[in-house]
């Protein structure tokens, strides 16, 4: 099998974005949109990934290790065009034997098809392939002249003939190289422009003149669409948001408002699963086959087992772990709560940190005390308990099976099996007390 290098250009600053943060790392589907791109050359085979970043962009180099700590990295100080960016990456494919593909970071929705379709036309012949796309409006890009299967050139808007500019096959920007036509090319090219640009795409005239085999690729615009500003990135986000809610439903899912719904790269959902309006998904979450999320909830970082009962308005934050049958109603937030089958959290209550058994019931109101404003302590409740509205519980603290919590108690002690805890003041009633309160308020007045 060719080994495969992608040489993914970052280096921009994406000044357009008016962010303080480098471009590429702005979110498509929770997810960077470099992410994306490393994810697509992961799932296409690529077993070295590099990406070219801009000065003072260690923010963008620290995510990239983050994803994996083999993906390289270097340095384009000065921006003087897409040749010059792989030219900065020089020590990566200078002794490489394989395939080269030079990607780009702000394009969110490339897909692996796209590389492994520029990898299959290097795998038929081609020494170098340009990866382009049909368009019905192609004023603005690059134009690829094609003849008899060889591509001879890409030519720009603005030098383009009159027949050329009726082309409507365009430059994506994307190209894969055999490593030796790369290294053939490379540094023949030259800023001689207004620009003084080194352009990666004079590679293509530049391998003709040596008699190499320069192809090209086909693929969907939406897959190379660019992403310069917040329209555009509010754009691939609804393209994303598109096809995620198509494949979910495709699978059996059931969307009730699909436009209303909001899914991360990672979602996982099974079958059978009804999804009511106005629901967001975070990274991270899993949901089960027979669950119904009800309207205004937002879950991130959750796991939801089969035939689950979320929301209305519940948040599922980092950490809850919800088993079969699970209730997390209306107004309740859990946080890094494992909840046992069949439990339920109907409603008003924050459960965070907390570890409850099978078929507990915990009333309206209660609250897990889990933060002393310094430390972070765990609430256990076992199977079969129940904790009576209005409840809070003051963690490191143990409710073991079968206890009972009285309504309004604050509990601060371990309660032992099938006990009945009450931590709160004796009622009293003063008779007539209303009356001297009432005559108070008009003596005030």
């Amino acid at each position: 099998m060719t080994d495969i290098l992608t040489i993914i250009l970052g280096a921009g600053e994406g000044t357009r974005m008016k962010s303080d943060h480098p471009k590429v790392l702005h979110k498509v589907g929770g997810r960077p949109m470099l992410g994306h791109v490393l994810a697509a050359c992961a799932e296409a085979g690529a077993n070295q990934r590099h990406v070219v970043l801009g000065p003072n962009h260690d923010e963008l180099r620290d995510y990239a290790k983050s994803v994996d700590s083999q993906i390289t990295s270097s340095v384009q100080a000065d921006r003087l065009g897409t040749g010059h960016a792989v030219q900065q990456a020089r020590a990566t494919w200078s002794d490489f034997d394989g395939y080269v593909l030079v990607l780009f970071a702000d394009n969110p929705l490339i897909s692996p098809d796209v590389i492994k379709d520029t990898v299959e036309s290097l795998d038929h012949g081609a020494d170098l392939a340009v990866v382009g796309f049909q368009t019905e409006n192609p004023f603005g890009y690059g134009r690829i002249l094609v003849e008899h299967g060889q591509v001879k050139a890409i030519r720009e808007e603005k030098d383009a003939s009159s027949a050329e500019r009726k082309i409507k096959f365009c430059n994506s920007g994307i190209m894969g190289f055999k490593a030796n036509c790369l290294r053939a090319v490379i540094d023949e090219i030259k800023n001689d422009n207004v620009k003084g640009e080194y352009y990666l795409t004079d590679a293509v005239e530049l391998a003709n003149a040596q008699g190499m085999k320069v192809h090209s690729v086909e693929c969907p615009f939406v897959n190379v669409l660019g992403v310069n500003d917040r329209a555009q990135l509010a754009e691939a986000e609804r393209i994303f948001q598109g096809e995620r809610r198509a494949h979910f439903m495709k699978e059996g899912v059931t969307l009730v408002a699909p436009e209303t719904v909001f899914f991360s790269f990672d979602t996982k959902i099974e079958n059978d699963v009804v999804i009511e309006p106005n629901v967001v998904f975070g990274p991270g979450v899993t949901v089960e086959k027979g669950s119904h999320i009800q309207a205004f909830s937002h879950l991130e970082g959750a796991h939801v087992g089969p035939e689950g009962q979320i929301g209305p308005y519940a948040r599922l934050r980092p950490g809850s772990k919800l088993a079969a049958k699970v209730k997390v109603g209306n107004f309740v937030e859990t946080k890094k709560a494992d909840i046992g089958e069949g439990s339920k959290v109907n409603h008003l209550s924050y459960i965070g940190d907390s570890k409850i058994g099978t078929g507990t019931n915990i009333g309206a109101g209660t609250i897990t005390c889990n933060y002393d404003g310094k430390n972070k302590a765990v609430t256990e409740i076992g199977n079969n308990a129940f904790i009576g509205s209005n409840s809070a519980l003051v963690a490191p603290v143990s409710i073991a099976d079968g206890a009972y919590v009285a309504s309004g108690s604050v509990i601060t002690k371990n309660v032992e099996k099938n006990a009945l805890a009450i931590g709160r003041a004796r009622q009293e009633n003063k008779e007539n007390y209303a009356e001297r309160i009432r005559a108070r308020w008009e003596k005030s007045e």
